[in-house]
């Protein structure tokens, strides 16, 4: 049975359309990635499927809950990382999460007999009794999910989970995200860092101005809608050379600042790096093409506020 289903899912605000016909579903056990630049509705995606905004069209059912209509018996069975943490400081680790085992009519001694293994899973054992300032904000955002999941649920909405963290603690977090997966649990996910989403997503979908414009398993993704290779020039010369060279070279080239990035068949890389080794003012860097190539390619690469 899917976990959450999205079909024709629509809002607008003050006339402006922020999701526009958005539908996806999610099968028990897998993550779905929600990937889009800043306003393209992931946010708001999530707050619907919650029952927090309600939707101006469309049909959402959560946990085989119908949305918004039972929102609230939903979300007793959904663990949700919200954007931002909002956890008490007034509190200490362990009171956290009692408090908020309470919300899911969930007893002290019960919850208290799961704050060990919360804690362990979190990287966050020895730290019950520690006071929210003394918490990393890696830490914190740690907590924050060791809190989503006091009430065991079988789906998890984690809304950018590790925006602003340290590179020890987004890997850290990721094989967290991947052994709940290993466990059978199903995660909705939006994110800006695409590592993130081709290392945890089964499927995703890219969103833009609110629609979906691509879906897909990431590798199919990037099969679809890029060149296999890409080869980044680098240098104050670069963009005019890049004019100069379009012809031949590659199948396409775009150029943002003093970088050219040519995106290239497999039979086209040596011949470029061949003309681009006559050229040593220029730096290259030869990579496979990932997702973040199809992210720029579909979505644009003009600044979104």
């Amino acid at each position: 049975m899917e976990q959450l289903i999205v079909s024709g899912l629509r809002k607008s605000y003050a006339g402006r359309e922020v999701v526009a016909g958005v539908s996806f579903t999610l099968a028990r056990g897998e993550c779905y990635g929600l990937l889009g630049p800043n306003g393209a509705g992931k946010t708001t995606t999530l707050r619907c499927c919650l029952g927090l905004t309600a939707p101006d069209s469309g049909v959402i059912a959560m946990a085989g809950e119908p949305i918004p209509a039972r929102a609230r018996e939903a979300r007793m069975k959904v663990g949700v990382v919200p954007q931002f943490d909002n956890l008490d400081p007034d509190f200490t680790v362990a009171e956290n999460l009692r408090v908020f085992g309470r919300y899911f009519g969930i007893s002290d001694a019960a919850t208290r007999s799961r704050i060990p293994d919360l804690l362990d899973f979190a990287g966050l054992a020895g730290k019950e009794n520690a006071r929210l300032q003394t918490l990393s904000g890696g830490m914190k955002r740690r907590l924050t999910l060791a809190r989503a999941l006091v009430n065991d649920p079988d789906l998890l909405l984690l809304d950018e989970p590790t925006t602003g963290l340290d590179p020890q603690a987004r890997h850290l977090i990721w094989e967290r995200l991947k052994r709940l997966l290993q466990q059978g649990k199903t995660i909705l996910l939006t994110t800006h860092f695409m590592d993130e989403a081709e290392r945890l997503c089964h499927r995703l979908a890219i969103l833009d101005q609110g629609r979906i414009v691509a879906e897909g398993a990431p590798r199919q993704l990037i099969a679809t809608h890029i060149e296999p290779q890409v080869i980044e020039v680098y240098g104050e010369d670069a963009p005019a050379w890049a004019g100069s060279a379009e012809q031949g070279y590659a199948r396409r080239i775009e150029v943002s600042g003093e970088t050219a990035f040519c995106y290239v068949e497999a039979e086209q890389v040596a011949p470029l790096l061949a003309h681009l080794a006559e050229r040593p003012e220029l730096r290259t860097l030869h990579r496979p093409a990932n997702l973040e190539d199809v992210f720029l390619k579909l979505t644009g690469r003009e600044l979104r506020d």
